[in-house]
């Protein structure tokens, strides 16, 4: 997609702003055109041959490659699995654990980075619950309060997905690598988006289908090759232990690098539309993608903050802010609210905080133009006065 070439080009690359205004993919993005094309010719190929053939190993491994310079590792740290919670849950699963070890989680993180660590308590594990001033913001600071001697992992999201609060990925790892504690990333609402770098962590798992712009259920899953002997694969079969003419043999020896992880059959149809996504995002550069975010951000932010709106989510002025900002207007019902906006076919996300009651979330990607953010800031102001 060339953003100079206008409009045209962005509806060609992004259907879905033909029909509609798309401020939801800290939720579910709308596939880009190259996407979903990637996919529908591998999908049709495969209704003329079979589904497994020479080129489709090949793809794997250039999505492994690219998938491994997003993040900045090496190939051969990366499996191409998902949902994220799948990568977390071989993390949480495959570490030998000892009882009385603790586990540094936050309670209001996203599901699927709580409970994978919380099912460990049946194993012996202690649940560390990190406390932090305000809901999101998690500082270096909260994270070393929260540390023991027998803190064994901590485990974060990248960025809070309700408030948008993003954490210091690098200050935090680095921290933490010097005392010798390993470090989990649920990396899905920052990947594609803004850099999200793995030298300091340990372990990553990403689902492709918000900012990355990819598929359901096809994501990255990083492990440091440091790490392989201490997580051992806990999902097993045919395609991540040696079994040569398969074979099954009489001692597990696990395949060379991630590979080790993928147990079987990978989403093949999936691998084809994220790597077409992670290119889109590469082609942009991702410096230009986090700019382009923010000011569509930081623009939706002023022009409702003039209407009285409060906010969950940093100001314009935090730099560890991200794409989500997290709104309601004190006067008004934000379920109200949110059926004006998908009357006007403005798509946001609904949600509800443990202590802070529900509010709107809007999550823009470097396609959104200025002009749709005014329509959105429009719409909302005639709705208030209602």
């Amino acid at each position: 997609m060339n953003l100079s070439a206008g409009r045209s080009d962005r509806l060609e690359s992004f259907p879905v702003a033909r029909k509609r205004i798309f401020l939801g993919h800290a939720g579910v993005t709308a596939l880009p055109a190259s996407s979903a094309r990637a996919m529908k010719e591998y999908i049709d190929s495969s209704s003329q041959d079979q589904q497994e053939f020479d080129g489709v190993l090949k793809e794997i491994s250039l999505t492994r490659r690219d998938a491994a310079a997003l993040i900045g590792a090496e190939a051969d740290e990366i499996a191409l699995l998902g949902p994220t919670s799948l990568g977390i849950s071989l993390f949480a699963n495959g570490i030998d654990w000892k009882v009385g070890d603790e586990v540094v989680v936050y309670a209001d993180d996203y599901p699927a980075n709580v409970y994978p660590w919380l099912n460990l308590q049946h194993r012996g594990v202690v649940v560390k619950w990190l406390k932090t001033e305000l809901l999101g913001k998690i500082t270096m600071a909260d994270v070393e309060a929260s540390l023991t001697p027998s803190t064994r992992l901590v485990a974060l999201a990248s960025c809070h997905f309700q408030t948008g609060w993003r954490i210091d990925i690098t200050a935090i790892g680095s921290m933490l690598k010097e005392k010798g504690i390993l470090f989990s990333l649920d990396a899905i609402q920052t990947l594609g988006a803004f850099p999200t770098p793995v030298e300091h962590v340990d372990f990553l798992s990403a689902d492709a289908h918000k900012w990355l712009l990819g598929p359901l259920a096809a994501g990255i899953v990083y492990v440091s090759k440091d790490r392989f002997a201490e997580c051992r694969p806990t999902l097993l079969g045919s395609w991540n232990i040696k079994s040569p003419d398969f074979l099954a043999q009489p001692v597990i020896e696990f395949e060379e690098g991630g590979r080790r992880y993928e147990p079987g059959v990978l989403n093949v149809a999936g691998i084809y539309g994220m790597r077409a996504s992670i290119n889109l995002i590469a082609e942009q550069g991702l410096e230009t993608v986090s700019s382009l975010i923010l000011e569509r951000r930081d623009q939706l932010e002023s022009g409702l903050a003039r209407h009285g709106f409060e906010f969950l989510s940093p100001m314009s002025h935090e730099p560890l802010r991200s794409g989500i900002l997290t709104t309601r207007h004190p006067s008004k019902d934000p379920a109200n609210l949110y059926a004006d906006l998908q009357k006007a076919s403005i798509s946001a996300s609904y949600r509800k905080t443990r202590d802070h009651g529900f509010w709107l979330r809007f999550s823009p990607h470097f396609y959104n133009t200025a002009a749709e953010i005014d329509r959105v800031i429009e719409i909302l102001s005639e709705a208030i006065k209602g």
